[in-house]
């Protein structure tokens, strides 16, 4: 194994990863992150990834890309898993694997890694897109190879190589962030009859700290996708974060959920997504207006398979190219 190329966050799994991928391949590691909008994570992210053994790290700006290219089609087929879950996570991954694929070939890399666990989501949404776009590629998943079972372990690795990590024993969350929302994961969220503390809440404030007086807004679309904001025709990404700031001020978007994994696991989450909350409540509205009884119907009746076909990582496929297609029509 001469080079591989990993997705890199500068979260803890992936700052273990790099010196670890060294020590047990003796290959180069180049890192590869998207901006999609996780503005906390990204500060000192170069000089992080090269201090702990990278040869090399790519930082790209996917803002325009997600929200267009994934989040509005997305929208657009009023899809939510099981119901609740605006899939801000599920989304993400596509895009990030696809662009990692491409910069491994430029590279002219042997191996894609990433950070996910064996228990997630995430490591098949990475390795259907890797398989998608090219299955040449060795995969690495070491959270399936290491002997690191458990964050705490990931922590005392970290803390035994002098990598800088913001996690601890005492702050054991697992937070996911971009554009679209912020989901929290782990310590006393697994309990189910535990309610989220008011401290894991950042994207939104609480609603009972909401204003009481209601802001209108309006929203204009072109076919199915979003464009002006009280007449004032904006960007993807600036439309996003316009109505992100909007819906954070008045308590919209939180949801606590126990979802069913794809790995055969149930899970709960707590998402944060105010501006995506938005602009489904106003598509949703929209389509009441403007679509005949059995159009709407039928879209509804799709939405499901829409969503977890993008939950399950299949981004990537006729399916829901096909249904994309539907909806467009």
């Amino acid at each position: 194994m001469k080079k591989v190329v990993l997705a890199y966050s500068g979260g803890l799994d992936t700052s273990i990863i790099i010196p670890w991928l060294k020590e047990n391949y003796n290959c180069e590691v180049i890192a590869v992150t998207g901006y999609l909008g996780q503005d906390d994570e990204m500060e000192g992210l170069e000089e992080k990834a090269l201090a702990t053994g990278a040869a090399k790290i790519y930082i790209e700006d996917l803002r325009k890309e997600f929200v267009e290219n994934y989040i509005f089609p997305t929208l657009k087929a009023g899809a939510t898993y099981e119901g609740k879950y605006l899939l801000g996570t599920s989304f993400a991954r596509p895009l990030l694997a696809r662009r990692q694929v491409e910069i491994a070939e430029a590279e002219g890399a042997d191996a894609l890694a990433h950070g996910c666990t064996g228990k997630g989501n995430d490591q098949v949404r990475f390795e259907l897109t890797y398989k998608a776009f090219n299955p040449t590629l060795k995969v690495i998943a070491p959270w399936r190879e290491w002997n690191i079972r458990s964050r705490e372990d990931a922590i005392a690795y970290a803390k035994a190589r002098n990598i800088p990590i913001s996690a601890s024993p005492d702050k054991i969350y697992s937070n996911d962030t971009n554009i679209w929302h912020r989901s929290s994961e782990g310590g006393i969220l697994e309990d189910p009859w535990q309610p989220p503390p008011e401290s894991i809440f950042e994207t939104t404030v609480s609603p009972e700290n909401a204003p009481d007086t209601p802001e209108f807004v309006e929203i204009d679309f072109e076919k199915g996708i979003p464009t002006k904001v009280n007449h004032k025709k904006m960007g993807a990404v600036a439309l996003l974060s316009f109505l992100n700031d909007l819906g954070k001020k008045h308590g919209i978007g939180r949801v606590d959920i126990v979802e069913n994994r794809l790995v055969g696991m149930k899970s709960r989450g707590v998402y944060e997504t105010p501006g995506g909350t938005i602009l489904y409540a106003a598509h949703r509205e929209l389509e009441s207006l403007v679509l005949d009884a059995r159009t709407l119907h039928f879209k509804d009746s799709m939405a499901p398979t829409y969503a977890e076909l993008v939950y399950d990582g299949l981004w990537f496929t006729p399916l829901r190219e096909a249904l994309d297609a539907f909806v467009d029509h």
